[in-house]
């Protein structure tokens, strides 16, 4: 009896404890609270966005209706849609973002190659300026590159956003460089040094070898650019001032310029340049639900593009040493 006893209170005891520190329930149960208190702290300004957009007028001055309204209002997407010239702009928005992602992936790809592999003279100094402009505010440089681009006639247009991507510059290039210096410094010098004994130079070597390999490195800035291009709103703001819905104008633009597309829609003096907020007696209020909802449909495509793609952004990150 007082045997079946110990026996029980070391099985408990292995449950709740394991053999090891993280094989027991105590500890899997903790794990557990702190990522559903992560979950939340991440999820509940989502639903927040969702659950805002669905709301009528009443519901949104109703202090009692939390969560779930009381009657699901579709007609905030609708003019959410129309204000921000959805579909015109979602393509605007790919196309600047996915251009600009793309090149960058080459070009800081070739880069990152470059610091970690090839003898050039003076590498490690220039890779020391990498560095620094990477710590570099980029409100430190807006002036300087407003001129440059106004002089060369690339305001309103995409080219300030694609041009810099093909040099290896843009939005946050010298990270994406470090990161491909980083993961090329982890592959064997010997597949180098069996592609030279074939013949292959450092281009062919590149090209064929190092950049298939490099696929994990790849995935992680590409997803960063898309994200990083796709949200931006600070480049956008500067080099972007037209006041035509016909230019060019990302989403996260556009929402800025919401109310003044409602106006002129309804009638009322607006457009693309003017218009802000009105809360009451407007030809058109723009309330929360409409806010909420438009800015859920454009955040919708990167969330998507991350959920297909989540797994190989995990394993990315692990391979590549980001996170160390």
């Amino acid at each position: 009896m007082i045997h079946n006893y110990g026996n029980k209170i070391a099985r408990l005891k292995r449950f709740v404890l394991g053999q090891n520190v993280n094989d027991g329930a105590l500890f899997k149960l903790f794990i557990y609270i702190i990522l559903i208190s992560i979950s939340v702290l991440y999820l509940q300004p989502v639903l927040y966005m969702i659950s805002t957009s669905f709301k009528t007028v009443s519901d949104l001055m109703d202090p009692t209706v939390k969560w779930i309204p009381r009657q699901f209002n579709f007609a905030s997407y609708f003019d959410a849609f129309r204000g921000l010239h959805y579909w015109k702009a979602l393509w605007q928005t790919t196309y600047m973002s996915l251009s600009a992602s793309l090149l960058q992936v080459i070009s800081c790809g070739i880069t990152g190659y470059a610091f970690a592999r090839l003898r050039i003279p003076f590498k490690n100094i220039l890779f020391v300026v990498v560095l620094i402009t990477f710590l570099i505010p980029p409100q430190s440089l807006v002036i300087p590159l407003y001129v440059t681009y106004a002089k060369l006639h690339w305001l309103n247009t995409s080219l300030p956003f694609i041009i810099p991507a093909i040099f290896a510059q843009g939005l946050k290039g010298s990270l994406f460089i470090i990161i491909f210096r980083q993961f090329f410094s982890t592959l064997p010098k010997e597949l180098e040094e069996s592609a030279k004994m074939d013949g292959a130079g450092a281009v062919r070597t590149f090209w064929k070898i190092m950049l298939p390999l490099s696929r994990p490195a790849l995935l992680i800035v590409f997803l960063f650019a898309f994200v990083w291009h796709w949200n931006d709103f600070f480049e956008p703001m500067l080099y972007l001032r037209s006041a035509r819905a016909e230019d060019f104008i990302p989403l996260s633009l556009r929402l800025n310029y919401m109310q003044g597309v409602l106006d002129y829609s309804a009638g009322k003096i607006g457009g693309i340049g003017g218009g802000g907020a009105s809360l009451g007696g407007g030809a058109y209020d723009v309330n929360e639900a409409i806010k909420m909802a438009a800015a859920f449909i454009i955040i919708l495509p990167p969330l998507l593009l991350y959920m297909f793609a989540q797994k190989y952004f995990v394993e990315g990150i692990e391979r590549t040493g980001i996170v160390e």
